[in-house]
């Protein structure tokens, strides 16, 4: 979800402006998921790197994060969606695991799963997983369907469709391990000016390759 900074400063507002902006769109994503039929939603919230920010913005941030807890939980319940967070959750502060970690049990088992990348790096959950892996003291030869099941959300499908907002043409440290064989789309908009007819041009997009998955097609 990149842009929300530049969409901002476009506009003469305060960056984390953007982010509320963001924070609606996210909103509409989540619908226009729903109409079509999509059941999981992975957005990168926060990297691993993104702690580098300044005090106020990160801050901002976390407190964006709470209110979005807060504020969503009787219709996340409502309309049966499942709330989950993957990343490094020991980097944020108890009271946000705690709410976290509520949302989380209330939301089980929806029909939907939006799923936030939060402290969230690539590299790092497969050093955590190898960690992990290690500490479980598994014997015999590690294959990648065996190490796969020490990622944070070995339950969650890899991602058919990886959507890149903003003009980056770069991964970003998302999802290295789960986007092995995803499509990417990449656009020019910025995340708080995405909307219906771009999000309807990556599934237009989508439709139209051959995913091979390594093979070749008879």
């Amino acid at each position: 979800m990149d842009g929300n900074g530049r969409w901002a400063k476009a506009r003469r507002k305060p960056r984390l402006m953007g982010h509320r902006a963001g924070a609606k769109t996210l909103d509409n994503v989540m619908r226009y998921c729903r109409e079509a039929g999509i059941r999981y939603l992975t957005v990168y919230a926060f990297s691993t790197e993104n702690w580098k920010r300044s005090k106020a913005e990160v801050s901002g941030l976390m407190k964006l994060l709470s209110s979005f807890i807060k504020s969503k939980e009787k219709t996340l319940v409502k309309e049966r969606v499942s709330f989950r967070v993957v990343g490094r959750r020991s980097d944020l502060s108890p009271k946000l695991q705690r709410e976290i970690a509520a949302l989380e049990e209330k939301t089980a088992g929806g029909d939907f799963t939006l799923v936030v990348a939060l402290s969230y790096g690539g590299r790092a959950e497969i050093v955590d997983a190898a960690k992990a892996w290690a500490a479980s003291g598994a014997n015999g030869e590690l294959t990648e369907e065996e190490f796969s099941k020490f990622l944070y959300a070995p339950d969650i499908p890899d991602p058919d469709l990886i959507i890149r907002t903003s003009g980056e043409c770069r991964t970003s440290n998302f999802l290295m391990w789960e986007a092995a064989y995803s499509e990417w789309y990449f656009t020019d908009v910025l995340w708080p000016d995405f909307d219906r007819a771009e999000f309807e041009k990556a599934l237009e997009s989508y439709s139209r390759r051959e995913r091979r998955m390594g093979g070749r097609l008879k």
